[in-house]
C-alpha cells in the first residue's frame, strides 16, 4: 500500500432499533493506545472495519459503475463512451484506484484490530464475536480484490511504517486459500443471525452463504477448483438446514403499494406480490433477516450528520424527467437520474405471457413526467410491447418514508445476500455434484413459484422446471439468477466464472447495436447501449492494477494481462 492507513473511529451510523450496531456518532481520530482499552473502543473499532464497504467506491459504485454493464443492463449515458461504464479506461482509472484504496483500507483495519483483539479486558464470548466478523470482513475483501484485480499483495499484519508497504503480489489460488481460512475461522465464532436481530452486521449463516459464493468462484473459471462444488453444497446446506431463513411469501395488500400498467394475466394489474415487498420493505427501512440475511447499510438525507448513502433508487431506478432545482418533487416522488437501463435479453428472458410476476418490477413500466410550474408528477405508462429502453427499477424512491429526501443518494440498503440465492447456489452445487436431482429441483422452483405468484411449497405446472440434463438443468440456472438476482451486483462474476463473459457481453453488445431505432419495441434509440458489450476483451476478466500502487509499490512489476 502506497499509504499508512491510522485507525479511525469511521462509524457507518443507523437510527432505528433495527440498526443498533452502528447506532454511533462519529468520533475524530484518537491514538491507537486509547483505542482498544474496553469493549466499546472494540466494537468500535469493528464499525470501522466495516465502514469501506459503503463507501462511495465500493458499493456505493457498484450498481451504476463496476457493475453498471453486463447482460442485464447498461449505462444510459449515450454520451457515456469513456470509463468503466463501458469498459473503456486505463490503469489510471480514478474508480479502479479507489476501489482499490478503499478495500485494502478495510484490510488494514482488520489487521490492526485482530492484532490487539486481546489488549481489552472484556467478555470473551463478545471477544470472539468481534474477532469472527473481524476475520470474516478481512477475507471478504480480499475476495473482492481477488475476483477484480487476480493475484493481490497479501497483507495479514498492520501497516505500522512507511518501510513495510512494498509487497509483492501473491498467486490468486493462494489469496483464495487465505480467504477460505479467515472465513472458516469466523464461522465458529460470530453470533447467529436471531441473536443479532438486523442484517448491516455479519451473522454465522452469513458466512456460510459467502463461503458457499467463494467456492462457487473457486470452482469456476480461472481456477477450475471443481472440488468446490461439493463444499459450497454443504455451506448451503448448513444455511439451509439452520431453519433461520427462509423466502419472503407476505406483502402488504394496501393500495398505495400497487404497481402500474403491468402485464399480469393472472392476478389484479396493479397487485402488488411477495418479491416485489422484499424491495419495498428496503426503501422504508423494515428489515426481514429472513430473506435479506446481509446488507450494506446506508441511512438518511444529509441532514442529520451522517453521510453514508447510497445509489438504489436515486442514481439506479425510474428517471424523473425533467430535472428542476430545488424541486418539492425531490420529496415526492424523489428524484432518480436513470443511469441504469435493462437490456431487451433481460426482458426477454422472462416469461413471454407475464406470469413471472419479477419482470415487471424489475424494468419499469412507466415514467415519471413532471411538470415544473405546477410541481405536479405523473405517470405515463410504457408500451407493452417495448424491449428496449426501461429503467432498472428495482428500487423505487416513491415508498421512501423520509419527508425530506437527497436528490442524489438514499438510504437504502444494499443487498448483499439474500436467501433467494442461497436455494440458488445449492440447486447449482448439488446439480455439479449429484445432478439435477429433487432437492436441486426443489430449490429452483421456490424461487420460481414465487416470481409467478404462488404458494412456494405447492408444485405448479406453470412455474416449475422438470425433466432436464445435468447440462440443461446447468443453464437453467444462469437464466434464473438473471431473473431473480439482476442488478445485485453479482452478474459479471457469475458470467466470469462460467467462463461465458467475453461471449455474453460480445453478443449483448451486438444486440443492443442493432436494436430498432423506432417502432413498438423501443423508447427511442437504444442503440448507444451496445458500446460496453462491444468493447470487451479478454483483459476485462479482470481490471488492472491502479497505475498508481505500480509507482508507489517496486515490488509489482507487471500489471493483468492486456493491462
Amino acid at each position: 500500500m502506497k499509504k499508512i492507513f491510522v485507525l479511525l473511529v469511521l462509524v457507518a451510523v443507523a437510527s432505528s432499533s433495527c440498526k443498533k450496531f452502528l447506532d454511533t456518532q462519529p468520533t475524530d481520530k484518537i491514538a491507537l493506545e486509547q483505542y482498544y482499552t474496553d469493549e466499546a473502543g472494540l466494537t468500535q473499532a469493528l464499525a470501522g472495519v466495516y465502514d469501506p464497504l459503503g463507501s462511495d467506491n465500493v458499493y456505493g459504485n457498484l450498481p451504476n459503475g463496476f457493475e453498471a454493464c453486463t447482460d442485464e443492463g447498461y449505462y444510459a449515458r449515450s454520451g457515456q463512451v469513456t470509463g468503466i461504464q463501458v469498459f473503456n479506461f486505463d490503469p489510471s482509472n480514478t474508480n479502479v484506484t479507489n476501489l482499490w484504496t478503499d478495500l485494502y483500507t478495510g484490510i488494514n483495519r482488520a489487521n490492526d484490530l485482530i492484532a490487539h483483539i486481546d489488549v481489552p479486558q472484556m467478555d470473551e464470548g463478545k471477544r470472539q464475536i468481534i474477532l469472527g466478523e473481524a476475520l470474516f470482513l478481512r477475507g471478504y475483501y480480499y475476495f473482492m480484490l481477488v475476483t477484480r484485480y487476480g493475484d493481490v499483495p497479501l497483507r495479514l499484519t498492520p501497516t505500522t511504517s512507511p518501510n513495510n508497504v512494498q509487497l509483492a503480489r501473491t498467486k490468486t489460488a493462494d489469496v483464495y486459500a487465505q480467504i477460505l481460512k479467515d472465513m472458516t475461522a469466523a464461522e465458529t465464532k460470530v453470533a447467529t443471525s436471531t441473536a443479532i436481530g438486523y442484517p448491516s452486521r455479519v451473522s454465522k449463516t452469513v458466512v456460510e452463504g459467502v463461503l458457499a459464493r467463494v467456492c462457487l468462484q473457486m470452482a469456476g473459471y480461472p481456477l477450475n477448483d471443481t472440488g468446490k462444488y461439493a463444499e459450497a453444497l454443504a455451506w448451503t446446506k448448513k444455511v439451509i438446514s439452520s431453519g433461520e431463513h427462509s423466502l419472503n411469501t407476505t406483502f402488504s395488500t394496501d393500495a398505495a403499494f400497487n404497481g402500474f400498467n403491468e402485464t399480469l394475466p393472472s392476478v389484479p394489474a396493479n397487485a402488488n406480490n411477495a418479491y416485489r415487498q422484499i424491495f419495498i420493505n428496503a426503501a422504508q427501512e423494515v428489515y426481514n433477516i429472513k430473506e435479506s440475511m446481509w446488507e450494506i447499510e446506508f441511512k438518511g438525507n444529509r441532514t442529520d450528520g451522517y453521510f453514508d448513502l447510497g445509489p438504489l433508487g436515486s442514481q439506479v431506478g425510474i428517471t424523473m424527467t425533467p430535472s428542476a432545482a430545488n424541486s418539492p418533487l425531490y420529496n415526492y416522488p424523489g428524484y432518480c437520474y436513470g443511469f441504469i437501463k435493462g437490456t431487451a435479453r433481460l426482458f426477454n428472458k422472462y416469461d413471454a405471457t407475464g406470469k413471472d410476476l419479477r419482470r415487471d418490477w424489475v424494468l419499469t413500466t412507466y415514467t415519471w413526467t413532471v411538470n415544473n410550474t405546477t410541481n405536479t408528477a405523473t405517470k405515463t405508462a410504457i408500451a407493452k410491447t417495448v424491449q428496449y429502453g426501461r429503467d432498472m427499477a428495482k428500487w423505487r424512491r416513491e415508498y421512501e418514508l423520509l419527508a425530506i429526501k437527497n436528490k442524489n443518494q438514499t438510504g437504502i440498503n444494499f443487498p448483499v445476500l439474500r436467501y433467494a440465492d442461497i436455494l440458488l447456489m445449492f440447486a447449482e452445487a448439488e446439480n455439479q455434484v449429484n445432478g439435477p436431482t429433487a432437492e436441486a429441483y426443489n430449490a429452483i422452483n421456490q424461487v420460481r413459484r414465487r416470481g409467478y405468484g404462488l404458494p412456494i411449497a405447492t408444485a405448479s405446472v406453470v412455474a416449475d422446471l422438470t425433466g432436464l440434463t445435468k447440462a440443461t438443468f446447468q443453464l437453467a440456472i444462469e437464466d434464473e439468477r438473471m431473473r431473480e438476482l439482476c442488478f445485485e451486483g453479482l452478474r459479471r462474476m457469475d458470467l466470469i466464472r462460467w467462463n461465458k463473459f467475453v461471449s455474453t457481453m460480445n453478443s449483448v453488445g451486438a444486440e443492443m447495436g442493432a436494436a430498432p431505432t423506432t417502432g413498438a419495441l423501443t423508447s427511442g434509440n437504444q442503440q448507444y447501449g451496445g458500446l460496453g458489450g462491444k468493447n470487451v476483451t479478454a483483459r476485462n476478466l479482470l481490471f488492472p492494477i491502479p497505475s498508481l500502487e505500480m509507482s508507489s509499490n517496486k515490488l509489482i512489476t507487471e500489471n493483468n494481462p492486456g493491462w
